[in-house]
């Protein structure tokens, strides 16, 4: 089907002509009981009571904890959450209790709310004002409505801020202000009373969307508030201003929708989807209050109506008042009820409060009070004779009778398969119900029940979704270790593979670094003897040759001695003779100082016997000089000479000297000293035998 139209919409909204929707009802308004004075401001109640959520959404973070004092305005909870809005104090006071709270809903469930002592003083807290809100980025002016909490003041709760901020093109920004429901005049006082500022939350919502066409609807049962309205607009030609036929449900959003543009909203559409934005006249009047004034959403108009009450009218509620508070001010007249009965909404889509100690909420537009022969309660409810009349008023369509078997059975799926979500719960099918079947009620059971089963289903599927994902996750680790294992073998095999071929070619070149230094040692002995015999000995071969000429020197001295026993006539000689060689093997010691660095040669030992080849071979050439020279006679000189060159030979041969003498520093020293003395005695007993 093809949509009318923007010039056709424009053109038939023109000339005053509409178009209609299927169904609907026309029940008693009763408006009069209500809509004759101006609105009033109740008194302060003892304490209210602030649910934490009023709106469809999150709920938001407290802010606030009990004995805090608090001013007019301030917020009580926060939220980052794109379907939140905050709650604000509606009054300055001190917080007495932050717990579970009978609440304004159906099944009298109990939510978190926030209770404040209100102190008198109605101090508010700091108030952010936008004088010129057009030099200001929509995207500010966008969080401004949604920090002022506001929300759909028609009876939705959906948050302002997320339809003002649609990306969408917006052909028509329609404002209702039909109120088509019986005995409710909050909107009409409203427009009656505010006009200038509804029409300054209009053009903030202008400046947000940029719509083609603005339409304020205004159902023909309130000619005050249409005069009041077009009033107001007359020097605004961007805004149409229509008086819609008296219909219900003619304020039903996708309803008022094809009334003023013939579009039909898609059966799981939105508004948007056909080019529309709606808001109510009650939220623009709260978005120019807090853009223009700073003041968050505390307060709204409550109609207090019905026969059961003395003063029925309109009030100027702050959010979070008790209900028996505003029935008390309202004049509640108990004799006119033979039970106690308050209707939150009108007859037709409220419901009936369990406590008439429940508070005020931002979607609270009415309280019906009816006394005992107003209103038909359905509580002679009979069973169904299948008129057919609940189908034809049902102004979306729907099969009211197959709902109602559905639902009273239980059989959802099959309920569901009826659009039971479709029904908007408008209450025509009970209104015409000759049976006084009360349908809704039916209803709003079962989609209330659907919805806690669909919620466990959605509990148990992401749960299961959670097993899931651990189990794989566990597996996809069991996987990752294991190859992590093969992939640490695989490198261990491989590291003692290389470690072994390194350990192969190690042992064979460490066998050839063996060969080559064998070779090199036995080129470097070899290279030893040749110097030895050819150049003087060394610093070891030095200390080997001392200790030898030593013991030459004391073999020598003893030779003397005998001699000089025996009577030698040539004395003198033979103790020159030992003196010399005494001498010559002190020059020796003396002069040979030994360096420390040829200690630690490698070819020390080698060295040590070479050297003392040499020695010994010098010892015994000194005794056969000293043998020559001696003058003792031959029988005896000769042979102590030759007895002291062999025992000197024979001490040098079998004499080694031991390795810790050849380190000793002191032990030279005494050598040294020992062939002194030995010269010295030695000359002394030579001259004492000349004498």
């Amino acid at each position: 089907m093809q949509l009318p139209q923007f010039e056709d919409i424009i053109s038939r909204l023109g000339k005053g002509q509409t178009w209609s929707f299927s169904g609907g009802v026309h029940p008693l308004g009763n408006k009069h009981l209500s809509n004759q004075t101006c609105t009033v401001r109740p008194p302060l109640p003892e304490v209210f009571i602030v649910p934490v959520r009023q709106h469809i959404g999150t709920d938001g973070k407290i802010l606030v904890s009990e004995g805090d004092l608090v001013k007019k305005g301030q917020p009580l909870t926060q939220s980052s959450q794109a379907f939140a809005v905050p709650v604000h104090a509606p009054t300055s006071g001190t917080v007495i209790a932050i717990g579970d709270h009978v609440t304004a809903h159906p099944s009298g469930l109990s939510e978190t709310c926030i209770q404040i002592k209100p102190d008198g003083h109605e101090t508010w807290d700091s108030l952010e004002v936008s004088t010129n809100y057009t030099e200001l980025d929509k995207r500010d002016l966008v969080a401004q409505i949604c920090n002022a909490g506001i929300t759909g003041m028609g009876g939705a709760g959906f948050p302002t801020h997320i339809k003002a901020s649609g990306s969408k093109t917006v052909e028509f920004l329609i404002i209702n202000g039909i109120e088509c429901e019986p005995y409710i005049t909050a909107d009409d006082r409203l427009m009656r009373e505010q006009s200038a500022s509804i029409l300054e939350g209009i053009d903030i919502l202008t400046h947000l969307l940029c719509p083609r066409a603005v339409v304020i609807a205004i159902e023909d049962n309130k000619p005050d508030a249409f005069e009041a309205i077009k009033q107001a607009c007359q020097s605004r030609s961007d805004i149409h201003v229509i008086a819609v036929p008296t219909k219900y449900p003619a304020g039903g959003e996708k309803q008022l929708i094809q009334i003023l543009t013939g579009r039909e909203v898609p059966r799981d559409g939105l508004p948007i989807d056909v080019g529309v934005t709606m808001f109510n006249v009650g939220t623009c009047f709260a978005i120019a209050d807090a853009i223009l004034r700073g003041k968050p959403l505390i307060e709204r108009i409550v109609t207090v109506t019905g026969k059961a009450v003395e003063r029925p009218g309109n009030y100027w509620a702050c959010i979070g008042t008790p209900v028996n508070h505003l029935l008390k001010v309202a004049g509640y007249l108990s004799d006119k009820q033979s039970q106690p009965e308050v209707i939150m909404g009108g007859p037709m889509m409220g419901f009936t409060l369990n406590d008439a100690a429940v508070p005020v909420v931002k979607i609270t537009n009415c309280l019906l009070v009816p006394a005992d022969d107003e209103l038909t309660h359905g509580s002679n409810e009979r069973a169904c004779i299948r008129c057919s009349a609940c189908a034809d008023a049902c102004p979306v369509h729907l099969l009211p009778q197959q709902l109602f078997w559905h639902s009273k059975a239980k059989e959802y799926d099959k309920a569901q398969d009826y659009n039971l979500f479709d029904c908007i719960e408008c209450g025509a099918c009970a209104y015409v119900c000759p049976s006084e079947i009360p349908l809704v009620h039916y209803y709003r059971k079962a989609k209330s029940d659907i919805r806690v089963e669909r919620d466990e289903r959605n509990k148990a599927d992401k749960a299961k979704a959670r097993f899931e994902a651990r189990k794989a996750r566990l597996e996809r680790e069991k996987l990752e270790r294991e190859a992590k294992h093969l992939k640490a073998k695989e490198a261990r095999l491989a590291a003692t593979d290389n470690k072994a071929s390194t350990s192969s070619k190690d042992k064979v070149a460490a066998a050839l670094a063996r060969a080559k230094a064998k070779r090199a040692e036995q080129s470097a002995t070899a290279d030893t003897k040749v110097d030895t015999k050819e150049t003087a000995p060394t610093a070891n071969d030095n200390k080997k040759a001392a200790v030898a000429a030593a013991i030459a020197r004391a073999k020598a001295k003893k030779a003397a001695q005998q001699a000089s026993q025996q009577g030698d006539s040539s004395p003198a000689k033979t103790a020159d003779t030992a003196d010399n060689t005494a001498d010559n093997s002190a020059d020796n010691t003396v002069t040979t100082e030994p360096p420390q660095d040829n200690v630690v040669d490698a070819q020390a030992e080698k060295k040590k016997r070479v050297a003392a080849a040499v020695a010994r071979a010098k010892a015994k050439k000194a005794a056969q000089q000293a043998s020559q020279q001696a003058e003792t006679p031959p029988v005896q000189t000769p042979d102590t000479a030759g007895s002291a060159a062999d025992n000197s030979t024979d001490s040098t041969v079998t004499t080694e000297p031991s390795q810790d003498t050849v380190v000793d520093a002191q032990a030279e020293k005494k050598k040294r000293i020992a062939a002194a003395v030995a010269k010295a005695k030695a000359k002394k007993a030579a001259q004492e035998k000349n004498k």
